[in-house]
């Protein structure tokens, strides 16, 4: 084997080697957000989107959440714009994220910004996010990324078959996987005292709100918990 040839070869068997690293890495998230994904085009269909709007929407849009409460606009009968700057304002996390990424991708090429801006969801940043920019290897996330995004697709052609054919699907509970996807996220996380503050001050004030109907009860918890946690953290001197 000519050199050229084995450094070709060793070169791609490191990036299919990272590749499998993060396709492994979310896989527990990829496999608890099956029911959200089923749910989310199972709600598509419900909201009287024929299977070909109702995949695109997953393929196209490819946010969990949003894709949920566009649905129930839609069906309700929102106008574009309405759903446009909502769907705006619960993904606007996603610019955080893109901040904090910004370190590990702003040295590669266009392509690669383009392709792992696009695949960059809360379960990517779990995974991705967490090595310092000397170490993040870009074949890593698109691993995690675009295994994500296939399952997601995956599942929720599931759910645009099976609301179709099954009555009353949004009875069985899979908006669990919701929560149960964020929990997963969060906790491996709370690394520290300000961490733990954040997420016990977010979970009973949201509980506050809900409980003596504050509008706007999920924004008013999550910008306290934040803004508390910031101040204790630089009070403790805690390196962020």
């Amino acid at each position: 084997m000519k050199q050229t040839d084995y450094i070709h070869h060793h070169g791609w068997a490191q990036r299919s080697k990272a590749f499998s690293k993060g396709t492994l890495a979310v896989l527990p998230l990829t496999i608890a957000v099956i029911p959200w994904g089923i749910l989310a085009g199972s709600y598509a269909m419900e909201a009287g989107l024929n299977p070909l709007q109702s995949q695109a929407m997953s393929a196209i849009l490819f946010a969990g959440s949003a894709q949920l409460v566009a649905s129930g606009m839609f069906k309700l009968g929102a106008s574009l714009f309405s759903m446009l700057v909502t769907t705006l304002l619960i993904t606007s996390r996603h610019l955080l994220y893109s901040m904090a990424m910004r370190p590990k991708i702003s040295g590669l090429p266009i392509r690669w910004r383009l392709i792992l801006g696009f695949l960059l969801t809360d379960e990517l940043f779990a995974i991705a996010n967490q090595d310092s920019a000397k170490q993040f290897d870009r074949w890593y996330a698109l691993g995690g990324g675009l295994s994500f995004y296939l399952a997601w697709n995956i599942a929720s052609a599931f759910g645009i078959i099976a609301g179709a054919n099954i009555d009353n699907l949004d009875s069985w509970g899979l908006d669990f996987a919701i929560a149960a996807t964020f929990i997963a996220i969060i906790v491996p996380s709370i690394k520290q005292a300000s961490g733990l503050l954040c997420v016990v001050v977010a979970l009973v004030s949201s509980v506050v709100c809900q409980l003596f109907a504050i509008p706007g009860g999920l924004l008013i918890s999550a910008l306290l918990a934040m803004s508390l946690a910031t101040v204790y953290g630089h009070w403790r001197g805690e390196q962020q």
